[in-house]
């Protein structure tokens, strides 16, 4: 069954790639983030493959790709934090109820984002299932839009790049990158929980008042 649709997506994406090139790759991307229904690492694997290794493209390429994909991913994941800001919980609840989202991680991750503003929606750019779900409590808490932007396309610059690499590399040998994705996709989602808590206890500590005696020992050396 997931070996027919997986098919079924990569004659597509051929189909794509042989007509639009790196536009299709952007206007997918915007799908992507936008909706999350399309997998971007079959994308973006995909690309590298077809659109760089077999047009006997260099690797140096790979960067540049990455802006095409980068700020499609930027512009697709505008679309819900707006929808989110302007139409407010109300609305996010509705979409929610319709797309069986739980409530309780948008407001596990709209917690963080009110804590730790755009740091957390960059880190959460690198996590398979949080990708695109990170978009929607940074618009209800209010990041500005700038920032979110921002912190935004850099996360999904490193994803996707990471992603083209892989495919240049691999290409001719897409079972391997098939068989990587499905066997070690929970790997990648606990590295990323790592980074996020590794920035979060950076932030943290930062954020601790600095005691008196060091305060002391500073002017005596002052």
């Amino acid at each position: 069954m997931l070996d027919t649709f997986e098919q079924t997506i990569l004659s597509a994406l051929q189909v794509i790639f042989d007509e639009f090139g790196w536009f299709g790759v952007f206007g997918l991307m915007i799908f992507e983030n936008a909706t999350g229904i399309t997998p971007s690492e079959i994308i973006l694997a995909f690309a590298g493959w077809m659109l760089i290794e077999r047009h006997g493209l260099p690797a140096s390429f790979i960067p540049l790709a990455g802006l095409y994909a980068g700020l499609g991913s930027a512009i697709g994941a505008s679309i819900p934090y707006w929808i989110a800001r302007v139409g407010g919980r109300p609305l996010v609840n509705r979409f929610a109820n319709l797309f069986r989202i739980q409530l309780r991680y948008i407001e596990k991750i709209e917690a963080q984002c009110r804590q730790w503003g755009a740091g957390i929606v960059m880190a959460g750019r690198v996590i398979p299932g949080v990708r695109t779900l990170i978009s929607i409590p940074a618009g209800l808490v209010r990041i500005p839009f700038h920032r979110f932007f921002l912190a935004t396309f850099t996360g999904a610059y490193i994803w996707c790049t990471v992603l083209i690499g892989a495919g240049y590399v691999l290409g001719h040998e897409w079972h391997l990158i098939s068989g990587y994705i499905k066997t070690h996709l929970p790997l990648v989602l606990v590295a990323g929980l790592l980074l996020i808590a590794a920035y979060l206890l950076y932030r943290y500590r930062a954020s601790l008042p600095i005691p008196g005696w060091v305060r002391q020992d500073n002017k005596e050396l002052e």
